[in-house]
C-alpha cells in the first residue's frame, strides 16, 4: 500500500512566517549563545559567580530553582594574580553555559584585542566588560615604573561590537545618592548603550527602589537591553569584611549592620538567605532579565538559596515587599541611603570661566580652518621627525598645559569632548565617564572628589550635558602615549 504524503499546507507556512520571535530563533540559534536565547525567550536566569581564585571545581548547575543557570567567571576579584576566567572556564564541561569577566584594570586596547581572539577560539561568546575596582598593586606614575592603566569598558564594548560574534554585558552602578554621581552614571550607561551593549547588570546593592529606577531608565528611553540585578546573601561577616576593606561602590549602611547582628544574636542566620531570595523574586516580578548572584558557590548555600526561592514563589510582588521590608526593618525607605553631607551643588564660577577661557582657545587653535590648515603645514615638515624636535615639542606641550589641565602627555588630547577637565586626572584615566566606586562624590581612591562628578555639574551650568551622553571617546592606546598631541591633531585628525 502506497503511503500518501501529507498535503501542502500554505496556511501553516504563511503563519509560522509571522511568528516572527519562533522564526528569528530558528534561524539564529545556531550562532547565538545560550543566554542570548534565554533572553530572547523571555526567560528569567540566574548567574552564579564563580572567582578564578577558587581551586576546588565546583559543582555547576544548569537550573536554579528551576531557572536556567549560567556560570559566570569574575576576573581578578581575590588576587590581582588570579587565574584568567578564560583559562579557569576550561575546567569545565563545554555544554554548560559561562559568562566570562574581562575587567580593563591594568590592560591596553592590544590586551583585549587578544582576550577577543582567544575568547572567539574557545567558543566563549558571553562577555562581561568592566574597567574594574582598583588594582591592589596600582602603581602611580614615577620615574621607576609607569602609571597603571585602565581599559575603560565602554571602549571595550566598542572593540567587542566591531569585531561581532559576542553578546555583550557591563556593570552599572544605580546605588548613588549624591545628585551629581548619580547623573553621571546614568549618562555613562547611555553610552554603553550606544557602544553597543546587550545586557546589563547592577552593582550589588539592597535599596529596591534604586533598582526599580534602574529598571525604569531602560523602560523611559526604549531601550531594549535586558538588566540583571546583583544580589547576594548577605551575612553580617559579609558586611563587616566590604567595610574593612572598603569595597567600591557597595553601600553598606549603619542599619543594614545592626539587623544583621541582631539576627546573629537571635540565632535566625537563615533570614539571609530569605531575603536573597525574596530580592530575586521581586527583580523578577519587575522585569528584570535575571540574578546575578554573587557569593553563593557552596553547594549548601545554593541548595538553602533554591528552598527559599520555591517557597516564596508563589507570592506577588507587593507581598514579596512587605515581607522584605520587615525583614529589613524598613520604616522610612531611606534605611539603605548613606548619611548626606549634600545632596546637590552647582558648579563653581571659577570652574565656568575656565571652561569658557579654554573653549574659546580650544575652537580658535584647533577647530577653525585656519588653525587647522595652519597646523598641517607646520607639522609636515621632516623637522619634526627628529629626536630632539619631537622632545622639546612634547616638553612646550607638557608645560603649557599640565598646570592649567592636569596633562600627562597622552598623545591624544580629549579636553574638546570632556568640558576640558583632562581624564588624566582621573587615577583610572577614564574619559567616558565615571567607574561604579564612587562614594558621595568621592572618587575610590579616596585622595580627591570624582572628576566626573565635576563634569556633569559644569556640563549643566553651560548647557553640554549632551556630550557626556552621546560622546564615545576612543581609548589612547601606550603606543601613542609620550607623543604630541598637537602634532598628532593637525597631521591625522585635522588631515
Amino acid at each position: 500500500m502506497c503511503r500518501r504524503e501529507k498535503p501542502y499546507d500554505s496556511s501553516s507556512i504563511f503563519d509560522l512566517y509571522y511568528n516572527s520571535s519562533f522564526l528569528i530563533l530558528w534561524i539564529i540559534s545556531p550562532v547565538m549563545s545560550l543566554l542570548a536565547q534565554y533572553f530572547a525567550q523571555q526567560q528569567f536566569c540566574v548567574f552564579v559567580e564563580y572567582l578564578s581564585a577558587h581551586q576546588a571545581q565546583w559543582p555547576v548547575k544548569t537550573q536554579f530553582a528551576g531557572f536556567p543557570a549560567c556560570m559566570t567567571l569574575a576576573d581578578r576579584v581575590h588576587a590581582d594574580d588570579d587565574e584568567a576566567p578564560l583559562q579557569v572556564a576550561k575546567q569545565y564541561p563545554q555544554e554548560i553555559e559561562k559568562v566570562i569577566h574581562f575587567s580593563g584594570k591594568a590592560r591596553d586596547i592590544q590586551d583585549f584585542e587578544q582576550f577577543l581572539q582567544d575568547a572567539k577560539t574557545r567558543g566563549q561568546k558571553n562577555l562581561l566588560l568592566l574597567t574594574g575596582d582598583k588594582l591592589k598593586q596600582h602603581c602611580y606614575s614615577h620615574d621607576l615604573e609607569p602609571r597603571t592603566r585602565y581599559l575603560e569598558s565602554v571602549n571595550a564594548v566598542m572593540e567587542a561590537k566591531r569585531q561581532g560574534g559576542f553578546h555583550i554585558g557591563v556593570a552599572f552602578n544605580p546605588f548613588k545618592y549624591a545628585e551629581a554621581e548619580k547623573e553621571a552614571q546614568y549618562l555613562k550607561l547611555h553610552k554603553k548603550m550606544k557602544a553597543g551593549a546587550d545586557y546589563v547588570i547592577t552593582q550589588l546593592g539592597y535599596d529596591m527602589a534604586a533598582l526599580q529606577d534602574a529598571h525604569a531608565f531602560l523602560v523611559q528611553h526604549q531601550y531594549a537591553q535586558k538588566i540583571l540585578a546583583c544580589v547576594m546573601p548577605l551575612t553580617l561577616a559579609r558586611a563587616k569584611f566590604m567595610l574593612k576593606h572598603k569595597v567600591a561602590g557597595i553601600v553598606i549602611t549603619p542599619h543594614i549592620l545592626k539587623v544583621l547582628q541582631q539576627e546573629k544574636e537571635q540565632g535566625l542566620s537563615d533570614r539571609v538567605y530569605v531575603r536573597c531570595a525574596l530580592q530575586i523574586l521581586m527583580c523578577r516580578h519587575l522585569g528584570f532579565a535575571g540574578g546575578h548572584l554573587s557569593a553563593c558557590h557552596q553547594p549548601e548555600e545554593q541548595s538553602l538559596l533554591e528552598r527559599y526561592i520555591e517557597e516564596y514563589r508563589h507570592l506577588s510582588f507587593a507581598e514579596c515587599e512587605r515581607l522584605w521590608n520587615t525583614l529589613w526593618q524598613v520604616q522610612t525607605g531611606t534605611e539603605f541611603h548613606p548619611k548626606l553631607a549634600y545632596y546637590s551643588r552647582p558648579a563653581t564660577s571659577s570652574q565656568i570661566i575656565k571652561y569658557q577661557h579654554l573653549h574659546l582657545m580650544h575652537d580658535a587653535l584647533f577647530e577653525s580652518k585656519l588653525a587647522k590648515g595652519v597646523g598641517r603645514f607646520i607639522f609636515n615638515f621632516n623637522v619634526w621627525d627628529r629626536s630632539r624636535a619631537k622632545q622639546a615639542l612634547l616638553k612646550t606641550e607638557h608645560l603649557s598645559k599640565h598646570a592649567v589641565v592636569g596633562c600627562e602627555s597622552c598623545g591624544q588630547c580629549r579636553l574638546g569632548e570632556t568640558l576640558y577637565i583632562c581624564p588624566e586626572t582621573c587615577p583610572k584615566g577614564l574619559a567616558n565617564g565615571p567607574c561604579g566606586g564612587t562614594s558621595l562624590d568621592r572618587c575610590e581612591f579616596g585622595d580627591r572628589e570624582c572628576i566626573h562628578s565635576v563634569k556633569v555639574r559644569l556640563a549643566k551650568a553651560v548647557g553640554q550635558t549632551n556630550i557626556l551622553k552621546e560622546k564615545l571617546i576612543p581609548t589612547v592606546s601606550i603606543a601613542v602615549r609620550g607623543t604630541s598631541s598637537w602634532k598628532n591633531w593637525y597631521v591625522e585628525a585635522a588631515g
